[in-house]
């Protein structure tokens, strides 16, 4: 078992006291901190913290060995999936990923960043607001019917034949400043849409404000969670939580940034069959509580004190709140609030013992 050290990302939308908190620094920060890292990718691996070798490198040397015989024929020499805190204080953009096969033809032909797939699974730490997914088109008929906005004509008949694709390519195609502006002051009387109000508060011209009527809007409990996979349109909007994914870094943005943005892509990728927002409880009642998706790269699990982590595969285990103690084949590693560690494939099962909570992550090999 190696501790890591592990990097923050700074984004104008993150917090300057969330991540602060967790890993006992000063706060307010004198930036916005959005993203703990925590995993091998090449853009911003952790690193051993007793040696300063990046985790990908060290993965590199022994890939047999630290990822175990089935990992490595599923996935190759490299960690599958990434690990994160997000600390969310303004909202991310509207966004999709691309599925695995789009996701090769993307990396080889129009310079996606990666060329793997990007499914998600987010567990709020606190209460947790996202848009992920789409309403049913009669319920967002609905809403648009309590606006009144006629200029919305387009969007309204697509959705009243269950059309959403086409309702989104009109809203991302057409919809600028003039609409935006006539939609935020009708959804100003719809307590449902506050959410539409606060993001044209942000981006006033943008044409994501009116794609975010479609979207399911969604509250996370702490402790709840939301899968996002291939092809979900989402944005999340304020909230700290975990969220773990294949190890991929790829992205395409419809609206709410200052990013490029590529409408054509977005909707090539966007499912044309779209559902609601997939929320999870988790399972068990003890102290392991799993979250799980059909996503191979991937399982999330929430520990607690009294845990037993079953060995095979490579694992991450976070700590986010207390201090918690890892034990397995005689090692023994502490970790506090923002503190993490690599778990090497091994028959072995690890102790959980402390005073703390903390996240593990798996593959989802059988």
């Amino acid at each position: 078992m190696r501790k890591l050290d592990t990097t923050v990302r700074e984004y104008h939308w993150g917090s300057r006291t969330a991540l602060a908190r967790m890993r006992g620094e000063p706060a307010p920060s004198a930036v916005p901190q959005a993203e703990l890292w925590v995993g091998a990718h090449p853009d911003d691996p952790s690193r051993l913290a007793d040696c300063d070798v990046p985790l990908d490198a060290y993965l590199a040397a022994d890939p047999a060995g630290l990822l175990g015989p089935d990992s490595l024929a599923a996935f190759g020499p490299r960690l599958p999936f990434l690990l994160k805190v997000l600390a969310v204080d303004a909202p991310l953009s509207l966004q999709v990923h691309p599925n695995r096969e789009q996701a090769v033809v993307g990396f080889a032909e129009r310079g996606y960043r990666d060329d793997r797939p990007k499914p998600e699974v987010l567990v709020a730490l606190t209460g947790f607001e996202t848009l992920s997914g789409f309403r049913r088109p009669a319920d967002t008929v609905a809403l648009l019917d309590a606006l009144d906005v006629p200029s919305l004509g387009e969007v309204r008949a697509a959705l009243s034949v269950g059309d959403t694709w086409s309702a989104l390519s009109w809203a991302l195609r057409h919809a600028d400043g003039a609409l935006v502006a006539e939609v935020v002051d009708a959804a100003s009387r719809v307590p449902a849409l506050a959410h539409v109000v606060e993001l044209a508060a942000v981006y006033p011209t943008d044409a994501g404000v009116v794609a975010a009527l479609l979207l399911d809007a969604v509250r996370l409990r702490p402790g709840q969670a939301v899968y996002v996979g291939a092809g979900v349109l989402h944005a999340h909007l304020r909230g700290t939580g975990v969220e773990l994914m294949a190890n991929s870094d790829n992205v395409l943005r419809a609206g709410l940034t200052t990013k490029p943005v590529d409408v054509d892509a977005v909707l090539s990728l966007v499912e044309r069959d779209p559902g609601p927002a997939v929320v999870l409880d988790g399972d068990g009642d003890g102290p392991l509580r799993t979250y799980r998706t059909p996503e191979p790269e991937f399982r999330l699990h929430a520990v607690r004190p009294g845990a037993v982590l079953p060995g095979g595969g490579p694992q991450l285990l976070l700590c986010t709140s207390g201090s918690v103690v890892v034990g397995r084949d005689g090692e023994e590693v502490a970790l506090r609030g923002g503190e993490s560690a690599f778990l090497p494939h091994s028959a072995t099962a690890a102790d959980v013992t402390g005073a703390g909570e903390a996240f593990w992550a798996t593959t989802n090999l059988a």
